[in-house]
């Protein structure tokens, strides 16, 4: 195997795991969240190296405080409030359908 065919290989699997990463992240937050707490746990030790610790609190996830200043949108009560209505809805009349004729 050729060296350029090997760094084409691990080029290609990098751009596939982080690709995977992504979707696992989108599709499944909570779970990862936990996941990376505990990695970031591990990494923040009191005798682990700086750049250790500094990975560590960057992996830390975002934990949300339960009020509206942190930005979760779990609730739907922090955004703006439509506008209530001034007349409820009228019933829906049917309307006709009207045929024509193609244009020539």
């Amino acid at each position: 195997m050729s060296t350029g065919l090997l760094v084409q290989y691990v080029v290609i699997g990098l751009i596939v795991l982080v690709s995977v990463a992504v979707v696992v992240r989108k599709l499944a937050p909570k779970p990862t969240a936990r996941w990376l707490a505990a990695v970031a746990l591990r990494l923040d030790r009191p005798d682990a190296a700086s750049w250790k610790r500094r990975l560590a609190h960057a992996m830390q996830p975002k934990q949300t405080t339960g009020n509206c200043s942190d930005g979760c949108d779990t609730c739907g009560a922090c955004g703006p409030k439509p506008p209530a209505a001034a007349h409820p809805p009228a019933a829906a009349e049917p309307m006709p359908l009207n045929f024509r004729p193609r244009g020539k």
